[in-house]
């Protein structure tokens, strides 16, 4: 199918791996919002991700935070089961 190739490669901009994940948070702790090309360097720290992904990563990532300070998100409640402790 060639559609198939088209879809992963566009659904790669919203799906990130673990290890990406953990690279893109080191990468924001390490470029600030004052670095210059601050989405450029974090793109080359995370791999194969554009700037703009990166951008848009992050900025999904503080509006959910976002949602969760404002209380429209709860939190998840943990439950350990038959224990009341």
């Amino acid at each position: 199918m060639a559609s198939n190739s088209l879809s992963s490669s566009r659904s790669s901009s919203s799906s990130w791996t673990t290890k990406e994940n953990k690279q893109f948070e080191k990468a924001l702790a390490v470029y600030d919002k004052d670095t210059p090309d601050r989405w450029q360097k974090v793109a080359k720290a995370v791999g194969g991700k554009s700037a703009e992904e990166v951008k848009r990563h992050y900025e999904i990532l503080i509006e959910d935070v976002r949602h969760i300070e404002s209380g429209r998100v709860p939190f998840p409640n943990y439950r350990s089961s038959g224990n009341n402790g």
